[in-house]
Parts: structure tokens; sequence; C-alpha cells
């Protein structure tokens, strides 16, 4: 298949990668798998045991209401917690065809919807935030917008600082959920070139 390639001819590209059906149980799966994987899962909490106190009874046994023994219990404020969280890992298992089914689902869905958009390069030379407003300006990219490139250079990133929800990334680097997260995608021919060896 091919797509238009703005300012250009068109490219030839597999159709498994760029014209692939939507996969929404996968991309969901892959996404959350992905988020999932960059939770630090340091939260700790304390039980009775670990609390720092004494555990000797509060009170005698009767004649003062209801019987009590250490104020570490979680009934007390101060005490522990009952079921209390301890640091763990929150990843998930997603093999290599599974990500790359997903990432080749996502781009072929931005394709069809339209939000994909291929430049031969950026052009931007000089680290200057506005000839890199003015570049997506033409384009039409618009809203939160990744700009993939095989390698991008140093005045792309420098150009993209200072503009909101505006992201660079090496085709190498792609991630599911930035992909799905961006209003358009711009993408060099070069970094197409690489991304479908990559996921073919």
């Amino acid at each position: 298949m091919e797509l238009n390639v703005i300012g250009s001819k068109p490219v030839q590209v597999s159709e498994a990668v760029f014209g692939k059906d939507f996969r929404q149980d996968l991309v969901h799966q892959v996404v959350v798998a992905y988020r999932n994987a960059g939770r630090s899962g340091t939260k700790a909490q304390l039980t009775r045991s670990e609390v720092n106190g004494t555990t000797k009874k509060s009170k005698n046994q009767k004649g003062g209401g209801a019987r009590h023994g250490a104020l570490k219990a979680p009934i007390f404020v101060g005490g522990g917690v009952t079921f209390a969280a301890k640091p763990r890992s929150f990843a998930q298992k997603v093999n290599r065809k599974m990500f790359r089914g997903a990432l080749a689902s996502i781009l072929s869905e931005l394709n069809r919807a339209g939000r994909l958009r291929i430049v031969e390069s950026f052009g931007i030379d000089q680290p200057k935030t506005r000839l890199l407003v003015d570049k997506l300006s033409e384009l039409g990219a618009t809203g939160r917008c990744v700009l993939v490139a095989e390698s991008a250079p140093a005045a792309l990133y420098q150009a993209a600082n200072n503009i909101p929800y505006v992201h660079v990334v090496e085709a190498s680097a792609i991630d599911p959920v930035s992909l799905v997260g961006a209003d358009h995608v711009v993408m060099t021919v070069d970094s197409i070139k690489k991304i479908e060896e990559w996921l073919a």
C-alpha cells in the first residue's frame, strides 16, 4: 500500500504494518501493561507488629468498658494498618509479538483516521520554536503531537521544548501510550522505513 508524503511522492509500505485491522482488546492490554511497568510500586504501610510502641496492655481487663490490649491495634489512631500495603511490582507479561501487533494496530488506525502525517524531513536546522510552530501549522498538526524521526537532531528537541503537548521521539523508542494519546503523529520517511522493518 501507499502512504502520501507531504511535499513529495508517495512511499510504499507494508499492509501488515499500516493496513492492519484495529484490535481494541490487544491495544488496551498492551497500553495498560506499559503504564503499569512505569509504576514504582514503592507504597508501604506498617502492620501492628511493625508500629513503634509498646505491646503492654493499655488498661485493666475489667471495669473500663471495652476490653483492649496494645494500643498498636488497627482500631486506634497511630496503630498499624490491618491489610498493610507493601512494595510490589505491577509489571504484566506482554510478549514481543503482542507488543509489535499493538503498535501496528495503532499506526494503522492513525492512518485510517487521518491523524498520521508523513514528511521527507522536518527541516529544522536551528533550535527555534517559531520554525517548528510554523512547520506544524503548515502540516495541519494540532493538539497533542508526536514527532517521530529516525535520529532526531538536537535542534528539533530544543525547538519543541517550549511547545506544550509536542513530544519528539526517535523511531526506535516509540511507545503505545504516546501514540494512543496523540491527536496527530508526524513521521519522516526514514522513520517509517525503520518502523516497518522492525514490525514487519
